[in-house]
C-alpha cells in the first residue's frame, strides 16, 4: 500500500516571517514564492530542491515519496 503524498505546508517568509498555508503541486518544483507579507522572492536554499523543502512545514510530494532531499535534478 502507498501511502499518498501530504499536499499542504505552511511557507514562511524569512524576511518577514508572513506565514501562509499553500497546496503543493505534484507534478513539479517550485523554484519560486512571492511573499505576500514584504514581497521578497524565496528561492531554495542550496541542497534543497525547492522552496517548500526551504520553507515550508511540509517537504515537496516528490521528497516525501522518495526520501532523499532532492527530487529534481
Amino acid at each position: 500500500m502507498t501511502t499518498q503524498p501530504e499536499l499542504i505546508s505552511v511557507l514562511t517568509c524569512p524576511s518577514c516571517g508572513h506565514a501562509k498555508v499553500e497546496t503543493m503541486p505534484t507534478d513539479a518544483c517550485q523554484w519560486f514564492y512571492d511573499c505576500e507579507g514584504c514581497g521578497a522572492v524565496l528561492k531554495p536554499k542550496a541542497g534543497d530542491c525547492c522552496v517548500y523543502c526551504s520553507y515550508g512545514t511540509v517537504a515537496c510530494p516528490p521528497v516525501q515519496a522518495s526520501g532523499s532531499k532532492g527530487c529534481c535534478g
